[in-house]
């Protein structure tokens, strides 16, 4: 059975792009120039896409595996030859039934393939043959009967053009009635040891976005940001260390996230805005629709740069827990955020908008500061999970 999913088109050609409490003009360029002018977002409605904790494949051209998992249309991996195979780690054993699969240049020749799946990583068995549609390049959904597996692997047979193997962007399907599990949309917890769960990096060099073994809140690592005066990677206002992750949420989506934050024990107290998680819009300019911030020696949540839905005093040297249910959409009828500190309801759901119409948003993680701040500023970030349920995220 084989579904065509839409692929929405998250992002236009833009003059500048906001991005925390003051107006940015200038972030545009340099997002455009890792995005391509314009970025398509994965969409799979009809599949629970599952996080793979790693890829492999046999061979590449230079253009990477995990190019496959970056929520870019525009990168991709290739390889030569028939046979060649890309292979999905997901972790742990996981119900999966199918994959979610764009093929570059889909549109202009059908690709051969089968998919196998294994517990082991060396034992596999073949749960799907067949051949793409030919017809587009956004994602076609490809599905087999649920099986539990911990590796997927699509292993190309040839197309109707060459034989050169080349997949856009793939993901593994779960099912919706997955125990504890299915839900999951996303995790970026750093337990693969490095940023490679995340889209990309707002950096200027890699000391300022460590992934670190000590301290971690759950797992084995956790991320270290740190921000130093006329940190500036993006040549924009404010001065920055962030993480992106292209989560691409549209009008109608509800999501849960879990995440634990520390502020180091020698955080800066500034009577102005410090950024540590923030939803970016895809537009122009403006405040983010959603953002969590410390002004002086408190925490804010808030939403359409200008409303302040919630509130606590900051913490140094402690780990908080955070999950933030949310309802996207544009319409303060239909939006709403809730939102758990420390395991305790602190915020009952409030509606609100909670995107700016007509766009999409996208998460930043880090440290983001006005530039008039000069002590060097440190927040560790752990545990990012996006699922579908409380459960799923708890």
């Amino acid at each position: 059975m084989k579904k065509t999913l839409l692929l929405v088109e998250a992002l236009s050609v833009l003059a500048g792009v906001g991005c925390g409490l003051p107006d940015e003009q200038g972030e545009a360029d340099e997002f455009f120039q890792t995005m391509g002018a314009t970025a398509d977002a994965l969409s799979a409605p009809n599949c629970t896409t599952l996080s793979a904790a790693s890829v492999l494949a046999s061979g590449n051209d230079g253009n990477g595996p995990r190019n496959t998992l970056d929520d870019q249309l525009g990168t991709r991996w290739s390889n030569q030859g028939a046979g060649s195979w890309i292979d999905y780690d997901l972790g742990s054993t996981r119900t999966v039934s199918g994959a979610a699969i764009a093929w570059h240049q889909g549109n202009q020749r059908t690709n051969t393939f089968s998919m196998s799946v294994s517990l082991d990583g060396m034992s596999y068995t073949t749960v799907y043959s067949g051949t793409s549609s030919g017809k587009t390049t956004a994602a076609e959904t490809y599905t087999f009967s649920p099986t539990s597996v911990r590796r997927l692997r699509i292993t190309f047979k040839g197309n109707s053009q060459n034989d050169w193997a080349s997949i856009a962007e793939a993901r593994p399907c779960g099912t919706a009635s997955e125990s504890g599990a299915s839900g999951v949309v996303w995790r970026g917890d750093f337990d693969t040891g490095d940023r490679s769960q995340w889209t990309r990096t707002q950096m200027v060099s890699s000391d300022r976005l460590q992934v670190v073994s000590s301290p971690a809140r759950q797992g084995s690592y956790a991320l270290k940001a740190t921000v130093k005066q006329g940190d500036n990677p993006i040549s924009s206002s404010g001065n920055r260390n962030e993480l992106v992750r292209m989560t691409n949420e549209k009008e109608g989506d509800e999501y849960y996230y879990r995440w634990s934050t520390m502020f180091a024990s020698d955080f800066p107290s500034a009577k102005t805005w410090q950024l540590f998680t923030q939803w970016h819009q895809s537009g122009d300019s403006g405040s983010p629709p959603v953002e969590f911030y410390v002004n002086g020696e408190t925490i804010y949540l808030r939403l359409q740069g200008s409303t302040v839905v919630w509130s606590t005093p900051l913490v140094r040297g402690q780990w908080q827990d955070f999950i933030f249910h949310v309802k996207w959409s544009s319409k303060s009828s239909t939006g709403f955020v809730e939102l758990y500190r420390n395991g305790k309801l602190e915020l009952p759901k409030r509606y609100i908008a909670t995107l700016y119409s007509g766009q999409t948003n996208y998460l930043k993680v880090g440290l983001y500061r006005n530039s008039t701040i000069a002590p060097t500023g440190v927040v560790y970030h752990d545990g990012w999970v996006q699922g579908r349920s409380l459960q799923d995220v708890q």
